[in-house]
């Protein structure tokens, strides 16, 4: 693979982004999505209506997508839309002024021809619909198709892998561009589109979306939904599955199964506050309602941000709210991600990043500062440990992800040094300036998808223009470009971990450890997976809360609870 590392260049007392280039790649055109075939230069989608059967028998979504499109060029021929294994059977537009239209309340669907091209490994195949030029700003097409049983958004999970055991279980996971595997549509960040839907499934279970969603639904096998703010097709998410819904808050809920509803809305009580504490932080929670899905055991990550419904690993549900750091990330993302989103998938810092200080930020004014220093100590160590193994092109918040699967960006990199990136900015400028930047820049790029230099140039202009001599354009360069850990950042501490290190030593030099010495002594020499090694490493790495007690059957020292709390996991929401 070829990587090249996008510099900031000075330009007097400016800060611009350039690509630096290697001899086989051109420089990084910023805003240019290298990962969509879509020419939103020429067509920009701009709502989406959805009418889907859901199939678990055969694993596939069928039914159509109606695409409402702003013609940005009257001279454009062809609509390239984003797809991955679709079987499309028809593509129509709806037609205006057509001979035989006898009334204007009468709808004329005109088929259009349309190909596929050559799929990509990576991309998937880009769907080509002809058009005639015109000089109408707005058309509409009409999409009908059926999602392939690989599709690799849709995750059909089983009955045995549930937790009631008895009924199956499907959702999206579409970040970073999984979404063209169900939909076809333009699927980059930097277009938005409101959306209404459709669901049909059978009528024992439930279906909700990132949209509106009704806590007393029936069960009746057709589901309808509308979210009528503007997001970027990664956030465009579905679930249905056996589950009910307990209210939290007044604008806050939990859906999940009965078996796991109750704990979870115990656990995830403090979700009203936490918002309530962002908006004094932030500025206004514009998405009405905050629901929380948990998911099934198998859910491959710690939490997903779609908007109005995250959805959750239940391995948060720890029963002391000791991980309830992924709500809080997860609900971050309603400001940095969904409000503001990153224009290419090189800018997803500018959502991780963020989501990781504002998550900070919350656990502070809810938990205190003890538990804020805890969960950073953490994410710097795993920042750390994750640097250890990157080569330098890959440390850079703004990363080149040419010829490369977009999911690569997810290191700790965009989360921990991005969050310390703002944490240092914070530092120097004062919390109060800070703060007013902080609102000022949600409000200026709200429902806007933005890149790191546009990012760059507000922070230019509106902090160190502002506020002089504090932070220079080289100080920006060296954490937006340059890789590592800059040597002026402000790292955590924390004190809270000392007693839990020495509890784990002297419980290793304890009994417990002396009845494996002498187990692993009476061992055969051929006997590996038994041995002390692999005993110790269990030990050593014993994860509590609703993980099992890694203990060996008959032992007769368990595992001090005080030792749960340095395994805890982040609020990185790409935790599995």
């Amino acid at each position: 693979m070829r990587h090249c590392v996008a510099a900031l260049v000075l330009t007097g007392f400016r800060i611009t982004m350039a690509g630096a280039a290697t001899p086989d790649l051109a420089p990084i055109q910023s805003g240019l999505d290298y990962h969509s075939f879509a020419n939103i230069e020429q067509f920009r989608v701009t709502h989406l209506e959805l009418d889907l059967r859901v199939d678990p028998f055969f694993k596939t979504l069928r039914g159509m997508v109606g695409l409402k499109i702003k013609r940005l060029d009257p001279n454009a021929t062809e609509l390239i839309l984003d797809t991955r294994d679709l079987n499309v059977s028809d593509v129509t537009i709806k037609a205006q002024d057509v001979l035989g239209a006898t009334a204007k309340s009468e709808t004329t669907w005109v088929s259009r021809p349309f190909h596929f091209q050559k799929k990509d490994p990576i991309l998937g195949s880009a769907l080509v619909i002809e058009l005639p030029p015109s000089q109408k700003t707005t058309l509409f097409v009409r999409i009908d198709y059926e999602t392939s049983p690989t599709a690799p958004a849709l995750q059909w999970v089983g009955a045995s892998q549930t937790a009631g055991k008895h009924t199956g279980f499907f959702f999206t996971q579409n970040e970073p561009i999984g979404a063209r595997s169900w939909i076809p549509l333009q699927d980059t960040p930097q277009v938005r589109v409101t959306y209404t839907a459709t669901i049909h499934t059978s009528a024992d279970v439930l279906a909700v979306m990132s949209a509106k969603n009704d806590p007393n639904a029936k069960r009746n096998g057709i589901y309808t939904f509308d979210m009528p703010e503007a997001i970027p097709s990664y956030l465009i998410a579905l679930a249905v599955g056996d589950f009910q819904f307990k209210a939290t808050g007044p604008r806050t809920g939990v859906y999940a199964e009965k078996s796991v509803l109750k704990a979870a809305a115990k656990e995830f009580a403090d979700t009203e506050s936490m918002i309530e504490t962002s908006e004094k932080l932030f500025g206004p929670y514009r998405w009405d309602r905050y629901d929380i899905l948990v998911l099934p055991p198998s859910y491959p990550v710690g939490g997903m941000e779609n908007p109005r419904l995250s959805f959750i690993t239940p391995t948060v549900i720890a029963g002391d709210k000791s991980l309830v750091s992924v709500i809080a990330h997860e609900l971050a993302h309603s400001w940095s991600g969904n409000l503001v989103s990153n224009a290419t998938w090189r800018d997803l810092w500018l959502n991780e990043g963020f989501t990781d200080y504002l998550e900070s930020r919350i656990i502070n004014a809810v938990y205190g500062e003890k538990r804020e220093m805890m969960e950073r100590v953490l994410g710097l160590r795993a920042l750390k440990d994750n640097l250890a193994t990157l080569k330098p092109a890959d440390q850079v918040l703004a990363i080149d992800l040419r010829d490369r699967d977009p999911d690569e960006v997810f290191s700790d990199v965009p989360y921990e040094k991005g969050r310390l990136f703002l944490t240092y900015l914070d530092a120097k400028f004062g919390r109060e300036r800070f703060d007013a930047f902080l609102r000022s820049y949600f409000d200026h790029f709200a429902f806007k998808s933005i890149t790191t230099e546009q990012f760059v140039g507000y922070l230019q202009e509106n902090l160190l223009d502002r506020y002089p001599g504090i932070v220079t354009p080289i100080q920006v360069t060296a954490w937006v470009s340059g890789p590592g850990i800059p040597q002026d950042a402000v790292l955590p501490t924390s004190t809270e971990f000392a007693p839990v290190d020495q509890a784990r030593v002297d419980w290793l030099g304890g009994p417990a450890v002396a009845v494996l010495l002498e187990q692993h002594a009476r061992a055969p020499e051929h006997v590996a997976d038994g041995g002390l090694g692999s005993n110790m490493r269990l030990l050593a790495h014993a994860q509590c809360g609703n993980r099992p007690q890694l203990v060996p059957a008959g032992h007769p020292q368990p595992i001090p609870t005080q030792l749960c709390s340095t395994g805890a996991i982040s609020g990185n929401d790409r935790t599995p």
